[in-house]
């Protein structure tokens, strides 16, 4: 079964848009990276909250994702704009729509 993760950070007051812009631009190698689904999240109780769902075909691919230099440099540029409130949760997908 597929490895999924969910996770929230919050940005710094009026900074939601950009890290949105820097998560969503950094796609391009992530189905080579083994990513089946990626999907950035507002939230709509909290204006400097973003969720990341994220579906891979292992936990492994997951983790080896987070060492490509575009996820490294996505990650550096988007550091200053967070507050460090983070949560995650990792999970075994059973199945769902578009997977």
């Amino acid at each position: 079964m597929a490895f999924g993760y969910i996770g929230s950070m919050r940005t710094k007051p009026g900074r939601r848009n950009e890290v949105v812009g820097i998560l969503l631009n950094g796609t391009d190698g992530l189905r080579a990276a083994g990513c089946q689904a990626y999907v950035v999240g507002l939230s709509d109780s909290d204006e400097d909250v973003i969720w990341v769902s994220e579906v891979w075909d292992t936990k492994e691919q997951h983790h080896n994702s987070l060492q490509l230099a575009a996820a490294k440099a996505a990650i550096g540029r988007a550091m200053p704009m967070l507050t460090g409130e983070f949560t995650s949760q990792g999970m075994t997908v059973a199945g769902g729509v578009g997977l």
